[in-house]
């Protein structure tokens, strides 16, 4: 299939395009006539950890490499959901990594757009001591205040906490000479409980299904698939998407709203 005539043939890097999200939107992308490079620990074009500095540092060159210093997108879907510290590790500054890194091959591409993956968690209440040291940018300050919580046996807060850092990285971030001056939209998509790998474990019980439901209620269709998700991260990173930039989209069907109600921040 080729590009439509509003978007022409872009060149995109997917971090976590192993699986999940990550995988469906590089095909998505892919059928519509771009150029994927992906990127997981391992089975994509660029194997690199990226709850590492180093890790971090080897995708950014291996993807100098491969695109020759330009990239019209990046789409970082990279994340962990285990109650370990290096959730947060992969969740906050992997992404930032990521983010911070590629951001001068978006600088050199045509109508440049990036997008991460946020979560419906990063309204459940979250641990303040991990989301304040991960907006500090100290990562060992991080992690000491990850492990606290895994030996208060709080590590379930983890992984909400990585998504709130995240979410607010995004809304300081994207509005600043690196990225809005640059004329490079940021956002973030924060989905429900999307049927994936992650997620196959606990919707397979039926106790830890009815937790999960009630944490994340879904009025709308209830769960969604990748592929439901793929098409608004792809229009987010297309040359359409002008003026939407630092926000926080979710993709729920309807948690947000039912847990929040009309609060709108």
């Amino acid at each position: 299939m080729s590009p439509t005539s509003c978007d022409a043939e872009r060149t995109y890097l997917i971090t976590g395009a192993a699986s999940g999200i990550g995988k469906a939107t590089a095909a998505h992308l892919r059928q519509q006539g771009h150029t994927v490079i992906g990127a997981d620990l391992e089975g994509t074009d660029i194997s690199a950890d990226l709850a590492t500095p180093e890790g971090r540092s080897e995708l950014v060159d291996w993807a100098h490499g491969l695109t020759g210093g330009r990239l019209d997108a990046v789409i970082a879907c990279a994340g962990l959901a285990h109650f370990t510290t290096d959730t947060i590790r992969v969740n906050y500054f992997g992404v930032v990594a990521t983010l911070n890194g590629l951001r001068p091959l978006l600088a050199a591409g045509t109508d440049p757009r990036a997008v991460l993956i946020s979560s419906v968690a990063s309204v459940h209440p979250h641990d303040p001591a991990i989301v304040d040291a991960a907006l500090s940018g100290d990562e060992e300050k991080t992690v000491a205040a990850a492990q606290a919580a895994i030996d208060r046996g709080e590590g379930y807060a983890i992984y909400g906490s990585s998504k709130a850092a995240i979410a607010r990285w995004l809304r300081r971030t994207a509005v600043t000479d690196d990225w809005a001056a640059a004329d490079i939209p940021l956002n973030a998509v924060a989905p429900g409980t999307i049927l994936t790998p992650m997620t196959a474990g606990m919707l397979a019980d039926a106790e830890m299904r009815k937790a999960v439901d009630a944490t994340v209620p879904m009025p709308l269709h209830g769960h969604a698939r990748p592929e439901q998700v793929a098409p608004l991260l792809a229009w987010l990173t297309s040359p359409e998407n002008s003026h939407v930039t630092g926000q926080v989209i979710f993709l729920d069907g309807g948690a947000d709203a039912t847990l929040r109600g009309d609060s709108i921040w």
